[in-house]
């Protein structure tokens, strides 16, 4: 579960101090698909970015998984990341000079796993891509630089996935077929997914949509639904 408890941040730039998320209140039950949309600008990707412990909140409460990351320093916030949770960012995140299979082995390396190689193998042959194991990122398309991206993303099978634009960089067949893998991966691990897209069909695929306007969550309160409902609107917590 993601649990948001009057979450801000603030920001310092070169024209002062911004306020980035104002306020917000957001509750991912477990295991559930929520999408966030809303015009860029709104603070979707900051929210990303607060809940996987990147920037640091300025204030109000950010529960994942069940663990406060207030209560984590730098280290343990990057042990938390390994363990509980992945991204899947537009822009693919590659290592260059890694191959497809190095490059999804990373985060096992990472967490001490023997098995790396192995798992990142199959992986890769979870999204299609078991004859691109040897390439690197430069001889792959950007839909195939996508999928590993996403066989990175599930081969620790986190308990959360959070995809900021995952198909932003992508044509729509590429697209449909990276979220294609998203959401059936998603549901065979029994991730929960924190999706935020401009794409409206994607965002119905999920149980709820949340939509973001100047930092904060604008949706109506009373408009929380039945979670076995898809495409319904999901705004705070549940009463």
């Amino acid at each position: 579960m993601i649990n948001l408890v009057d979450l801000r941040l603030d920001l310092v730039g070169a024209a002062g101090q911004v306020s980035i998320l104002k306020g917000v209140d957001l509750q991912v039950p477990a295991g559930s698909a929520v999408s966030v949309v809303g015009p860029s600008g709104s603070g979707k990707s900051s929210l990303i970015a607060v809940i996987a412990g990147i920037e640091r909140a300025t204030g109000g409460q950010v529960v994942v998984d069940g663990v406060d990351l207030a209560t984590l320093d730098e280290d343990g916030l990057s042990r938390f990341r390994r363990g509980r949770l992945s991204i899947l960012f537009q822009s693919f995140h590659l290592i260059p000079t890694l191959s497809a299979l190095e490059n999804v082995a990373v985060p096992l390396e990472l967490m001490g796993r023997r098995d790396a190689l192995t798992r990142a193998a199959d992986a890769l042959a979870e999204v299609g891509l078991a004859h691109r194991v040897d390439h690197y990122p430069g001889q792959m398309s950007g839909g195939e630089q996508q999928r590993t991206a996403l066989a990175r993303a599930i081969v620790t099978e986190p308990s959360i996935l959070l995809a900021d634009e995952p198909t932003g960089n992508l044509d729509r067949a590429n697209g449909e077929h990276v979220m294609d893998l998203v959401f059936d991966l998603r549901k065979k691990l029994g991730t929960t997914l924190l999706l935020v897209t401009h794409d409206a069909a994607l965002a119905q695929a999920c149980d709820w949509t949340c939509r973001m306007e100047d930092g904060r969550i604008v949706t109506p309160p009373d408009s929380w639904s039945n979670p076995s409902s898809a495409g319904q609107v999901l705004a705070g917590a549940p009463a």
